[in-house]
């Protein structure tokens, strides 16, 4: 007897997944609720558990393939884990004969040269086996492609090897392409000198990675992005938090950092300036009567946005623990496509990396994102005297179609002034 190990549900508006990583090899005994598999989607990386005890028979999906919801990626047999039958190895072979005739072309067009020399010289140079080339779009998507009048070059396609899937082109007509003139296709990249093949190393990017380009991309192509700056006097921020760090760790468990502080005087601010937490959709204007905030934090894997609902209803405390949360679930691949979704204004933190000043790019359809730096101390001009203070840099980067300057400027100066005096956030002032 076998049992089928299939795709999950991956989540709201997700349809697809690429194979990460099979932590298991056909043969291998497994236990029930075992990882098996990591699967990569546009939002995070999930593992998928074994449905039951046995042996992996068979893997469907191999590694870097993209799959739907409910596909086959394998099954798991009764047994113990012994060595499996030849025959289950066998639809492996085809796989491995691939390169190796691509290998035979190469060597045939490089004379004096062994197959698996050339081989390797034909992929240090950047010529991708075969298979491995872009497909021609889905029949699906050829056949709306044509209907709707709209070209390769204005699609981005997310399935295998970048084919493009009907609902690439529906994305794509949702965001006007049919009523733009086609992008001029790309060129493909030139070969590099003969001396400097050997240190390059060409690599696929993750699913992850090419959706995090394609949304960056494309809120630089639709929002009228501008960005305004602040800067912030810390030294109160620090004080209290020095006070009472220790205490405040003994009480709730978690340590008191800054982000606590600067959620809080975000939601502040967004309640006086709602245009800052409202989206365009369409001709129409949705304003968000909550404060689910995104956090950016940086991953082995890509930067990743998990969300701190309702944000304005916590105490500081709850927004540190939450973020705690988030942060260790984003780092050890563990988050859920719901620690992902509904997220209403950003706040980015480049000050952890050393940054002192950036324009932060727009998380779409969102309409503000909030960029903290370095903390510095710098003289400053206060009642006629030159004191050190500790100064950061604020960076307000908005949807100019939506907010207008002095909306962006006053939220700003708001944030500031929260920051400056943190009684206002204790007291909801």
């Amino acid at each position: 007897m076998t049992t089928e190990i299939r795709v999950p549900t991956l989540g709201e508006s997700v349809t697809e997944a690429t194979i990460g990583k099979w932590f298991k090899a056909a043969g291998d005994p497994i236990a029930v609720d075992e990882p098996l598999v990591e699967l990569e989607t546009d939002k995070v990386t999930i593992e998928v558990p074994a449905p039951s005890a046995g042996t992996l028979a068979e893997i469907a999906a191999k590694e870097g393939e993209t799959v739907e919801v409910g596909a086959l990626l394998g099954s798991i047999a009764e047994g113990s884990g012994k060595a499996l039958p030849a025959k289950k190895a066998e639809p492996a072979k085809p796989a491995e004969e691939k390169p190796q005739a691509v290998s035979q072309a190469a060597g045939a067009a490089a004379a004096g040269s062994t197959g698996e020399a050339a081989a390797k010289t034909s992929r240090i140079a950047g010529q991708e086996p075969v298979e491995e080339r872009a497909m021609p779009p889905a029949p699906s998507a050829a056949k709306l492609m044509a209907e709707k009048n709209v070209s390769a070059g204005q699609v981005e396609g997310s399935g295998k090897r970048g084919q493009i899937l009907k609902a690439d082109v529906l994305e794509a007509l949702s965001k006007g392409a049919a009523s733009q003139p086609a992008e001029a296709p790309r060129e493909a990249r030139a070969p590099s000198p003969a001396a400097d093949q050997a240190g390059e190393e060409r690599v696929r990017m993750t699913k992850l990675r090419q959706t995090i380009a394609r949304r960056l991309k494309d809120a630089q192509n639709v929002a009228a992005m501008l960005t305004t700056f602040n800067e912030v006097d810390m030294g109160a921020v620090m004080a209290l938090r020095a006070k009472y760090k220790d205490i405040f760790e003994k009480k709730h468990g978690v340590k008191l950092g800054f982000m606590g502080f600067f959620t809080k005087a975000v939601t502040h601010a967004l309640k006086e300036i709602p245009n800052v937490n409202a989206e365009i959709d369409g001709t129409d204007i949705i304003y968000k009567n909550y404060c689910h905030i995104g956090v950016a934090v940086g991953t082995d894997r890509g930067l990743v946005v998990p969300v701190v609902r309702d944000a304005d209803r916590m105490g500081i405390a709850e927004i540190e623990k939450e973020i705690g949360r988030l942060g260790v679930a984003a780092r050890d691949g563990k988050l859920s496509v719901a620690d992902m979704q509904g997220g209403t204004f950003t706040i980015s933190n480049g000050g952890v990396y050393g940054s002192l000043m950036s324009t932060p790019i727009l998380n779409a359809p969102q309409s503000g994102i909030l960029g903290m730096h370095k903390i510095q101390e710098r003289p400053m001009a206060i009642g006629g005297q030159v004191v050190i203070r500790p100064m950061m840099y604020l960076a307000l980067s908005y949807d100019h179609r939506i907010v207008d300057g002095k909306e962006a400027v006053t939220f700003l100066v708001r944030v500031k002034e929260s920051l400056e005096d943190p009684e206002r956030l204790v007291l909801d002032l």
